[in-house]
């Protein structure tokens, strides 16, 4: 059993997040950075119910290395972020990660935050004995990503149709955390984005990139560009194990807050890969582990163009895309609110990724030049 590691100097520092965390996370357009892409706000908006923060480190594509650098380089601002949610807001804080990642990549969030370490076979914990900062490891097994997995991995919930608050859980994975430590600690705004580029490409790509950023940029970092790309080309927007096919020109599609990883695949090996709901798996289909991938930040791209979709991801019906705030010839800067959250249902604002003119305004994007 461990007490909560608090430094009331820094902890004082940071609003009052029961109070105003929510609104904060809204303000900067905070929305899941893997998997769905859902508004973090809404999860922030009860913290009442919850008592547990579940930071979901698992990163089980075999390409992704985003949430591993963050945690490995970063570690000072997530222990200073786990100090003011443990004064404020949650007894207990798990991050959870699997063991073959502890001494590259997590060792220095463990010094950081004096966590107590549980190793795989003394899993499920027991969630009325520990307190403050835990660091539950797993096995490497891909399914443990899935929060519904993992979270009956750590300390046995099984969370059936309900959501994790419906048993006092938070779970957030480590990039979204990132991101609403900035947005709570000084109101920063999401405008750029972590993405690696993989699949039939020259050379795997980890990049930093501002949100709504071509794909054809992207493929042209990886040694790609999209002229090159065979007829037979499928582009999709996730990792091997869970992707969706990109159904817009490489230049008309824009690196939303979610997009984790860029694949380059063929029709053939998406047809045999093919789940339900557009989903597709083609982690038996390559090599992955084999491949030479960049294990941090090797680039910041830095484009003319971006695209700046006005709903994360369209696929969620509960979430309403944001009202635009701005008109074409419209100048705006890094950070600028260019659309408001909409005022009927869940919404996110959007903000400006580069500076330039506005040229162009949608029912579901907003487009900038540099100029």
């Amino acid at each position: 059993m461990t007490t909560p590691r608090v430094q009331p100097t820094r902890a004082a520092e940071w609003p009052d997040i029961r109070r105003q965390g929510s609104d904060l996370i809204r303000a900067a357009g905070v929305a899941g950075a893997g998997g769905a892409g859902f508004p973090s706000y809404a999860k922030w908006t009860d913290l009442e119910a919850v008592d547990s923060l579940l930071v979901n480190h698992q990163e089980s594509e075999p390409n992704y290395r985003i949430d591993k650098w963050l945690g490995k380089t970063k570690a000072e601002t997530f222990a200073a972020l786990f100090d003011a949610l443990l004064a404020q807001a949650f007894d207990l804080i798990v991050v959870s990660a699997k063991w073959k990642d502890r001494d590259e990549y997590v060792r220095e969030l463990e010094a950081e935050t004096d966590g107590t370490v549980i190793p795989p076979d003394e899993l499920p914990l027991d969630r009325n004995a520990e307190s403050g900062v835990v660091f539950a490891y797993t096995e490497n097994t891909y399914q443990y990503g899935m929060e519904s997995v993992l979270l009956k991995t750590v300390d046995g919930t099984v969370i059936g149709n309900d959501l994790p608050t419906d048993y006092g859980w938070l779970v957030q994975n480590t990039e979204t955390l990132y991101n609403i430590s900035r947005a709570l600690s000084n109101g920063t705004p999401v405008t750029r984005k972590y993405v690696h580029v993989s699949g039939d490409v020259p050379r795997d790509r980890f990049l930093e990139v501002p949100v709504g950023t071509p794909a054809s940029e992207l493929l042209r970092a990886a040694g790609r560009p999209p002229e090159s790309l065979p007829a037979d080309a499928v582009l999709a927007d996730g990792g091997p194990g869970w992707c969706f096919p990109v159904d817009a020109p490489a230049a008309d599609y824009g690196v939303r807050k979610h997009t984790n990883c860029l694949l380059v695949l063929d029709e053939d090996t998406v047809a045999e890969n093919a789940y339900g709901e557009g989903r597709i798996d083609v982690l038996e289909a390559d090599e992955w582990t084999d491949r030479e991938v960049e294990s941090e930040p090797t680039a910041t791209l830095e484009p003319s163009r971006v695209r700046i979709p006005l709903v994360t991801n369209p696929e969620l019906d509960v979430v309403e895309p944001a009202e635009p705030t701005v008109e074409i010839g419209d100048r705006v800067d890094v950070g600028d609110r260019i659309a408001s959250p909409s005022p009927d249902g869940i919404s996110n604002p959007q903000h400006a990724s580069i500076a330039g003119e506005v040229t162009a305004v949608s029912a579901s994007a907003i487009e900038i030049e540099s100029r």
